[in-house]
Parts: C-alpha cells; sequence; structure tokens
C-alpha cells in the first residue's frame, strides 16, 4: 500500500485549496494535513481542535519529558518539544513531538524562526496528528514513511508510543526494528532505559496521594 498524493485526493474529492495552517507536514513538497482538516474548512470545528492533543496523548509527552529533564545532562544535550519543526529533506519537513538533539549542535545552526536542520539524536513520537486518509487509514504505513525519512536524514533513533494498543515501536541506525509494549524498558540515549507504564503508574500514585 502507499500514500495518495494531494492530486489523487483531488480526483477523489478528499482535498480543496488547504490553508497552510492546516498542513501538519511536507513530504517531497507533498503535504500531509492535520486530521480532519476538512471540518475546520467547513466551520464545524476549529484549528486548536485539530491541532491539539488528546488527555492520554499529552500526559504522556509531559511524563517523558519529565524523566528526560531529570536524567539527561543538559549541558550536553538540548530536549525540545510542542511539534518541533524538523527539514528532512528538499521539500519536506516533519513535526516532532519530543526530540533530544546535540546542544551544541543546535546552537552552532543558530537561533531564529527556521525549522531545524540538524538531525536530533533521538525522536519519540505519541500517536500522530496526521490526517491518514491519504494512507487509506493505515497509521502504520505513516508510521513506516515518517520513521524512514527520520532515520534517512540522520537522526539515530525513533520511538514511537501507541494508545490504541499501548505498543513501543523502536527503529534505529543499522539495526533491525522491533515492536513491545509499555510495560517494557526501552533505551533512550545510552544507559538511559525508560519505562513507560512504570512512569504512568508512578503518576497515577501521586494522583492518589
Amino acid at each position: 500500500m502507499r500514500r495518495m498524493s494531494s492530486e489523487e485526493l483531488k480526483v477523489k474529492g478528499e482535498v480543496e485549496q488547504v490553508p497552510d495552517a492546516l498542513v501538519y507536514e511536507m513530504r517531497g513538497g507533498e503535504p500531509i494535513y492535520y486530521r480532519a482538516y476538512d471540518a475546520v474548512m467547513r466551520g464545524e470545528r476549529s484549528l486548536e481542535e485539530v491541532m491539539g492533543s488528546g488527555k492520554l496523548q499529552w500526559w504522556i509527552i509531559q511524563t517523558v519529558l519529565r524523566f528526560l529533564f531529570q536524567h539527561v545532562e543538559m549541558t550536553k544535550y538540548t530536549v525540545a518539544t510542542n511539534e518541533v519543526g524538523f527539514r528532512v529533506g528538499p521539500g519536506s519537513w516533519r513535526s516532532l513531538d519530543v526530540a533530544i538533539f546535540e546542544r551544541d549542535a543546535v546552537l552552532a545552526e543558530g537561533l531564529d524562526n527556521e525549522y531545524v536542520s540538524t538531525p536530533p539524536l533521538v525522536v519519540i513520537e505519541v500517536d500522530t496528528k496526521a490526517d491518514l486518509r491519504a494512507f487509506e487509514g493505515d497509521a502504520e504505513l505513516y508510521m513506516r514513511e515518517k520513521t524512514e525519512d527520520l532515520l534517512g536524514a540522520g537522526v539515530k533513533r525513533v520511538i514511537w508510543y501507541t494508545t490504541r494498543d499501548r505498543r513501543v515501536l523502536v527503529a534505529e541506525v543499522g539495526q533491525r526494528w522491533y515492536l513491545t509494549t509499555w510495560d517494557d524498558e526501552v533505551e533512550v540515549l545510552e544507559g538511559l532505559p525508560l519505562n513507560l507504564a512504570q512512569l504512568l503508574a508512578e503518576e497515577e500514585g501521586k494522583g492518589r496521594r
């Protein structure tokens, strides 16, 4: 199965003239839209609604970020979030939930309002906000394509957490990809394992006190 282009979607009547604000990512000049972008165009939903994260999604991201800020050496690395724009090639950029960069490499690029070109060492994704109709509703196809783009652009490790089945996909350069569960430890950086199920259980335990 392959992703349909915007021209093919137009033939199917799926795409009109879509505002730039509804473009989630770009791949080879082909836009990937936010989920339910057409509901925004019809006035049925707001832009903020389709760009926003569900409770579980943002809670996981918050939990992962707290863990990273506590354990990552911030003089050596920097942790970025909030849909970081990363240029993966000509006419292509991807939005990242969480990314770990070498601090000096980002500073050397310069701090401005452009999307970052320096490849992060690690990317952590939780579900997606992308509209999947161009992928025939196949989230795995979207995940595979995005992961391949990121690794091809120099990212060393990509970690996907999915909330529907509580699975984790881990992909590394030169290594076989593997699928496991939230209960398993996943190495984020060398010597830094992360167990999402354990972290979430600790969060819930704090809330009951």
